[in-house]
């Protein structure tokens, strides 16, 4: 008896528990809904949404309807998505892995891609300050708390030879520039080392940004800076309501990639500039980044932004 009336207890209570999920998730659906039901135009829900305009040719990405809009860019894309209308005060350029390590010529010879996404970069941070459109800097920026969680596969990765005395954080010694200048090029991608710097003249471009408050910096200690269930960068996108990414850096189908797709995942806005990333793996491995990149959100090449945004000054 005793045991039927436990059982009967646990049903009960079983019971009552699946009722409130379950009234709660119809609750959840009830408010969100769709942004408009009479509205076919419109896809998503009241808190995140695109509107299909000008005859099913541009996609407005500014979630007007609830929330402000100051000065609405129409920018031109190179994919299946033709046009997007995007707010400036919740876009923002995210630069991945721009760093000494993987676009020094002495430590990545091989980088010749990546070295001729800098110059459109440049240009990108420059055009996205003017409109008032935030940078961010998303480096690997590997601590010793890092060293300790890491799993095996990341160390391995980045282990020369296979063991823990060449991986992340370990000492890579000097290297000697063109000019005979001598550089301690400090711990492997470690945070504060000279190798996990942005390389070349996007290392000032930074440090022009952090102290006039028009860039922000994330170490991240994966491939992407949004894995997990909350990144400094996830934070940041999530306490300042940005909306939309444009995307670039090194290497186009590891990093950048990783941060587009988690990205999309979590439902921002993904926009992937073409000019912007390049990788060192075979060709075709790019071709996989363009060709995702257009089915999950849109492609779009730094010259044709930046004069769509100079013509609406």
């Amino acid at each position: 008896m005793r045991l039927i009336f436990t059982t009967q207890a646990l049903l009960a209570l079983a019971t009552t528990s699946f009722g409130q999920i379950y009234d709660t998730f119809n609750s959840i659906t009830a408010l969100a809904g769709t942004a408009n039901d009479s509205d076919p135009a419109i896809l998503g829900n009241y808190y995140n949404y695109w509107k299909l305009t000008n005859n099913k040719t541009t996609y407005d990405l500014t979630r007007s309807d609830r929330m402000p809009v100051t000065s609405p860019k129409v920018i031109p894309m190179i994919g299946s998505r033709k046009q997007a209308i995007i707010e400036p005060n919740r876009t923002a350029m995210v630069i991945v892995d721009m760093q000494n390590f993987f676009l020094h010529p002495q430590l990545s010879p091989h980088a010749v891609n990546g070295r001729k996404a800098v110059q459109p970069t440049l240009n990108m941070i420059n055009a996205f300050r003017a409109t008032g459109m935030k940078i961010l800097w998303v480096n690997w920026g590997i601590d010793n708390f890092d060293m300790v969680t890491l799993p095996p596969s990341f160390l391995e990765g980045f282990s020369s030879n296979h063991e823990m005395n060449t991986t992340f954080c370990t000492e890579m010694g000097t290297l000697t520039e063109t000019n005979g200048t001598t550089v301690d090029m400090g711990k492997l991608l470690c945070r504060g080392s000279w190798n996990a710097q942005p390389w070349g003249p996007l290392y000032p471009a930074m440090v022009e940004g952090l102290e006039n408050g028009t860039d922000f910096y994330f170490n991240k200690n994966r491939l992407s800076g949004l894995w997990g269930a909350q990144t400094p960068l996830g934070l940041y996108l999530q306490e300042s309501e940005t909306t939309t990414l444009f995307l670039g850096g090194v290497n186009s189908d590891q990093c950048v990639w990783g941060n587009l797709i988690d990205a999309y995942f979590r439902g921002f806005d993904t926009v992937y500039v073409e000019d912007c990333a390049g990788t060192t793996s075979p060709w075709y491995a790019e071709e996989m980044v363009r060709y995702n990149a257009d089915l999950d959100g849109f492609l779009a090449n730094s010259t044709y932004v930046i004069d769509a945004l100079e013509k609406q000054k």
